[in-house]
């Protein structure tokens, strides 16, 4: 077992104690009687002292272990002089985006640029650059080169191998190879940036740094004591043989002793299966006889000694999509930190090593995480501004890590793993009395008891055992596990005591809930619905229609259904009239227009109107990418002849499915009634209840304009100005 976070030997300058915020000056160091830094870590987002910010958390996990830790946020890019403001750090330097992959936060899904950034002070756009880690990283290098360099964050997580990149709508080298950096260190990371630091403190080389989980290297060869798996070994990519049937009648000779003329003339009696899968049997025109032999598993031989699996390389995976498709296949497989085995992939003459994923944190160690000397405030150069993330969450409590649900779009669990991570109930209630305590702006309500999701809290599999020997993408899909503990009774008790906080008037959940896991402890409902909803709550089946489901690893409709029954009866039972807002993925790998007109059918059956529609983003790592990308299912062995996943890649379909989605906006109309008439459906224009959308556009009104108001002409067009109005 891992040493525990708590249990290490500090290091010398933890003589000078906790900084009241982590310093991003020379003055503050001077001030805190540093002379140097220990570590300086890098950001793309503002920092703020919280533990849902990314830097603040590995900021004071470092410290607590005695080393000194400085921040650089939101540094100008176009030199290496803002780098160099902390001078030259002792051990490393650590470089991240930030919260969010710097892509995801500058662009929509349609590619379009962002105008704002939650994450930047005042909410101001354009404070970070595209693909930050590596621009950062050549910064830092530019800076000192000398330093060892260390990245990490989502953005570098789910980057650690060959990726298709949306943006450029190509496959990418691992981040590794770009950025130039000695050693990635993926997921949360406090175990393996702790285990860094002390190893660097002691002397050794980071090139030596090799045997970490949760890390990733480039390496020019392989260690000679590992053995080497072709993936394609576990998961065939091409042909396949046609299998004998298991119907035919085997008793009879063999062609062997029918002699060739059997195998000739087909006397053989021997049957295959249709190679394409159908089930057809077709007769063979010569079968070679042999004998029976034991069968050898290719991923299990009997040599002892470690290995490391091989995926397709980087030239490979980025010509062949079938392979890129095997390779995230064979990549989410190996996420299960008890039974992971290393991965390599070869880029040109350099190899990108993969150590398997962390031991999870124990409740104890994420207690001690969440539980350092945070501020939980901006640093105070931000002076007045507003952060719009931090106001967000600033009154939430995160309560839990990971998730098990798989969904395919999401890379929470490539991110933070398949194993929830818990915190116990008493650090949870000590943190919302510290909310209560130090924040000026509390006025009794906790925004959210939650984390990627609001109700795995304390779930697991019921057996270590088979946990250990678990490879399943998800425990909820196609249906919940039977190995799975659901019961959330212990979630109703933490509900019930946090909100019996003195000061305390309410506690929200504003977390993403799984209604599929809800419907299994019907108590938890009933106190969610009476206690902790404000008026709205949020779900998200994504869709309605098995096909685009199937492929997203989503709980069919009918399981919407039966939550939606219960909220509305306990709704009703407490006396208040709640609603449920369900969220809708739009243009997602496997879906069909037809399955977006069905769609738009059940949101009017049910008189629900989406304010917002939310379309599918191909972010890097996420499975539901590598269908947009390849085409294939790699839920399944992927095969070049295998099932085919239709992609909505133009823009012009893209918005049809988004439109389906607000079928209620006259601005959409005459796209779908162009669309409906082409699928055969203009039985669905009309301005009946049955009818989607209606044959003709509504009148247009002029906007009144107030007396008092201004006008003025949106670009120089060369005509005289409007003269002034008249006062009455």
């Amino acid at each position: 077992m891992p040493t525990p976070l708590f249990a290490y030997r500090k290091y010398w300058a933890e003589c000078f104690g906790p900084a009241p915020e982590l310093p991003m000056s020379r003055a503050e160091m001077d001030a805190l009687g540093w002379d140097s830094c220990d570590i300086i870590l890098v950001t793309g987002d503002a920092y703020v002292d919280h533990p849902s910010f990314g830097m603040a958390v590995v900021g004071r996990v470092l410290e607590a272990q005695g080393f000194r830790v400085g921040i650089i946020a939101q540094p100008d890019w176009t030199s290496a002089e803002p780098f160099t403001v902390l001078g030259k750090p002792n051990l490393f330097f650590g470089v991240a985006a930030g919260n969010m992959d710097s892509m995801i936060n500058r662009y929509t899904a349609d590619r379009k640029r962002r105008n704002d950034d939650a994450y930047t002070p005042d909410n101001v756009g354009g404070k970070r650059p595209d693909r930050a880690v590596i621009v950062y990283s050549q910064r830092v290098r530019e800076a000192y080169k000398d330093v060892p360099l260390i990245i990490g964050s989502i953005e570098a997580s789910l980057r650690r191998i060959a990726h298709y990149d949306y943006w450029s709508d190509k496959v990418r080298r691992s981040i590794l190879v770009d950025s130039r950096a000695d050693l990635l260190l993926y997921g949360n990371a406090e175990r393996a940036v702790v285990d860094v630091a002390h190893r660097l403190a002691a002397g050794e080389p980071i090139s030596q740094i090799r045997d970490l989980r949760g890390t990733a290297f480039v390496c020019k060869k392989l260690p000679a004591d590992y053995r080497v798996i072709d993936s394609t070994h576990l998961d065939v990519v091409g042909p396949v043989e046609p299998l004998l049937s298991p119907y035919v009648d085997t008793s009879g000779p063999s062609c062997a002793e029918g002699g060739p003329e059997a195998a000739a003339t087909g006397e053989c009696g021997v049957e295959l299966m249709d190679p394409a899968g159908t089930g057809a049997p077709s007769t063979a025109t010569a079968v070679a006889a042999v004998e029976a032999e034991p069968v050898t598993l290719l991923d299990r031989p009997r040599e002892a000694g470690p290995s490391v699996i091989r995926i397709p390389a980087y030239e490979q995976v980025r010509d062949d999509p079938p392979l890129y498709a095997h390779a995230s296949r064979i990549l989410h497989k190996e996420t299960n930190p008890h039974n992971a085995r290393p991965l390599v992939q070869a880029h040109g003459d350099r190899e990108v090593w993969l150590n398997p994923p962390p031991i999870p944190l124990s409740t104890e160690e994420l207690d001690w995480v969440f539980e350092q000397p945070y501020t939980r405030l901006p640093h105070s150069s931000y002076g007045e501004a507003r952060i719009p993330a931090y106001e967000m969450i600033r009154h939430s409590v995160n309560i839990m890590r990971g998730c098990f649900g798989g969904c395919t779009f999401c890379s929470i669990t490539e991110h933070e793993g398949r194993i929830i991570q818990n915190r116990s109930e008493d650090s949870i209630i000590r943190e919302v009395e510290r909310i209560r305590d130090t924040s000026k702006a509390f006025t009794g309500v906790i925004s959210d008891l939650g984390g990627p999701t609001a109700n795995m809290w304390r779930l697991a599999c019921k057996s270590e055992e088979i946990e250990a020997k678990c490879r399943k993408l998800s425990c909820v899909f196609p249906g919940i596990c039977k190995n799975l503990n659901t019961d959330q009774t212990p979630l109703v008790h933490l509900y019930r005591r946090a909100r019996a906080v003195p000061g305390v008037k309410k506690v929200l959940i504003a977390s993403g809930l799984r209604y599929d896991l809800a419907v299994e402890t019907p108590e938890y409902v009933e106190e969610l619905v009476r206690h902790h909803v404000g008026g709205y709550l949020k779900i998200a089946p994504e869709h309605t229609e098995d096909g685009p489901l199937s492929k997203m690893m989503k709980p069919g409709i009918g399981t919407y259904d039966r939550f939606e029954a219960m909220f509305n009866k306990y709704s009703q039972a407490a006396g208040k009239k709640q609603f449920l807002i369900p969220y809708f993925i739009a243009a997602h790998p496997g879906t069909s227009d037809e399955d977006m007109m069905n769609l738009a059918l059940w949101l009017k059956r049910h008189k629900l109107r989406a304010d917002q529609v939310q379309t599918f983003y191909p972010s890097p790592m996420a499975t539901a990418t590598a269908m947009y990308y390849s085409g294939r299912n790699p839920l399944h062995k992927v095969r070049r002849e295998g099932e085919q996943v239709s992609a909505v890649r133009g823009l012009s379909q893209r918005r049809l499915h988004k439109a389906f989605l607000r079928y209620h906006d006259p601005d959409n109309w005459p796209l779908l009634r162009t669309a409906l008439k082409k699928m055969g459906r203009a039985n669905l224009i009309g301005n009946g209840k049955v009818h989607l959308v209606p044959p003709r556009q509504p009148a247009k009104r002029h906007a009144r304009v107030p007396a008092d108001a201004r006008p003025f002409a949106t670009q120089h067009n060369g005509l005289p100005r409007n003269p002034a109005r008249r006062r009455r």
